[in-house]
């Protein structure tokens, strides 16, 4: 057998052994779970506000870590958006998790993934009142200490301009909101009040 010829059995049998010995989730376990995010009601005074505004989700659960992947539609182009993981899908909204940014191209369609824990487990929780860092000072200052919470669940899903100017050149409301990195961003656009308060869509993944 000539040199090539062991090269290329070699580089089978190293690929075949990384195939054979990557981590998988167990067999039988994985499976998807997909859900529609809606426009969000607090827009229905502004009906020139990403008014084709849609998304759709779904869930891969099975393993230690579940992946959300996300896609939307109908938004503004080349503009940023802020992903949370939320209490209730509307205002006052609850305790919220922030997750990512979504990024839309030209036509105003955007996709992210995000890797984390997006089940029926999916909950926060404060034991005790703990000094917290006062990292950013605007309208929305970080609170510190933080109020004791017992598990609270979180189940829905909203998507926020990332900015309110992005948002007041949208057509939309151009009022602050924390729901950013900096606590600065936009209105809510889109979100999962197409399903019960108490129901969110991450309710369905065991």
């Amino acid at each position: 057998m000539n040199k090539m010829a062991i090269r290329c059995a070699a580089a089978i049998t190293l690929a075949l052994t990384l195939l054979t010995s990557a981590p998988a989730w167990p067999a039988g376990k994985s499976k998807v779970f997909t859900f529609g995010l809606v426009r969000s009601p607090g827009l229905s005074a502004s009906p020139d506000c990403v008014a084709n505004a849609s998304g759709s989700a779904s869930i891969q659960a099975g393993g230690p870590v579940d992946i959300l992947n996300v896609e939307v539609e109908g938004l503004p182009p080349k503009t940023d958006f802020d992903l949370f993981v939320i209490q209730v899908p509307n205002a006052p909204f609850g305790m919220s998790w922030y997750q990512g940014d979504i990024e839309t191209n030209g036509k105003g369609k955007g996709k992210g993934r995000f890797i984390g824990r997006f089940s029926i487990e999916t909950f926060i929780v404060a034991p005790g009142a703990a000094e917290a860092p006062l990292t950013f000072d605007n309208a929305f200052p970080s609170a510190s200490p933080n109020p004791p919470t017992g598990p609270i669940q979180m189940y829905h899903v909203g998507l926020w301009f990332n900015s309110p100017t992005d948002a007041e050149n949208a057509g939309c409301p151009s009022v602050m909101t924390p729901f950013n990195g900096e606590h600065d961003a936009g209105v809510q656009v889109l979100n999962t009040s197409n399903f019960p308060n108490l129901e969110g869509p991450l309710l369905n993944v065991r």
